[in-house]
């Protein structure tokens, strides 16, 4: 036991530095500005209700709750984070409660929350049933989950897999983050514990950057995952030479004329 609670703690130890290393608050900031809010109103967020945002990095989508008047607590394992989101909440003139949290063992009560969302953040955790186990346990019955999840089949899904054969290998147990973009397996990870579930694939289109190779770079400055696999293979010249190629190659073959469009799962139920 005592060592599989310690070999837990470094595998969140090493999401933690994986999301806080280059600027995740840009990238949703400048990538997925839209999705944050789209989130809060498909969630039904209403002035007054308590709100948890998991997984919630900057809080693209717990500050649009806080505008619209929730009492909103963002949780995140990477509280390096808060700090442009707690910015960001001062810009727009709101207060929020940033917690430490493991998305897998949040440190909040039973049947707390009225609406408990997560913006491509959940996605992540390793243990997908223990995190969905989690979303349900602190919803209050007939509250609302909302999640926005990237799909396989996607911009980002498909740039994942583009970077897997070159990334550290994935702990034991852990299941491929867009997994949690297909409707059979979000099924599975609820169960018959909601109700009125629904889903639906949406687009986000990202037009931050003018080409292929500009938009590579900004990858690599900028987003944990693929800093994670380039700091992989820094000793290898060879496969940071093939990690480039195939990570340009994919940019460029996917349909960009206005932007690269990426898919995405909105889903929404209520705990019974």
């Amino acid at each position: 036991m005592a060592s599989a609670q310690r070999a837990d703690r470094e595998l969140k130890a090493r999401h933690r530095a994986l999301w806080a290393s280059g600027d995740y608050a840009a990238v949703a900031a400048q990538l997925i500005p839209e999705l944050g809010p789209e989130l809060v109103r498909a969630c039904g967020v209403r002035p007054g209700q308590q709100v948890l945002d998991v997984a919630a990095g900057s809080g693209n989508a717990a500050v649009p709750a806080a505008v619209a008047g929730a009492h909103v607590t963002a949780g995140d394992l990477t509280p390096e984070l808060f700090v442009a989101g707690r910015a960001a909440a001062a810009q727009r003139g709101v207060e929020l409660e940033w917690v430490e949290a493991d998305a897998e063992a949040m440190p909040f009560a039973d049947d707390r929350f009225d609406v408990v969302m997560s913006c491509v953040g959940v996605m992540f955790a390793p243990h997908h049933q223990a995190a969905a186990d989690e979303l349900i346990r602190v919803t209050r019955p007939g509250g609302t989950i909302g999640l926005i999840n990237w799909t396989p089949e996607g911009f980002i899904g498909r740039l994942l897999a583009t970077m897997q054969p070159y990334a550290p290998p994935p702990p034991p147990g852990a299941q491929p983050p867009p997994l949690w973009g297909n409707e059979t397996h979000v099924r599975e990870l609820f169960g018959d514990r909601v109700t009125d579930l629904t889903m639906r694939r949406r687009t986000v289109t990202m037009d931050h950057c003018r080409d292929a190779l500009e938009f590579r770079e900004y990858w690599k400055r900028n987003y944990g995952p693929t800093i994670a696999a380039y700091e992989f293979n820094a000793d290898s010249p060879d496969r940071v030479a093939g990690l480039d190629r195939d990570f340009l190659d994919f940019l460029t073959s996917w349909p960009h004329q206005r932007g690269w469009q990426a898919e995405y799962l909105l889903v929404t139920a209520t705990k019974r």
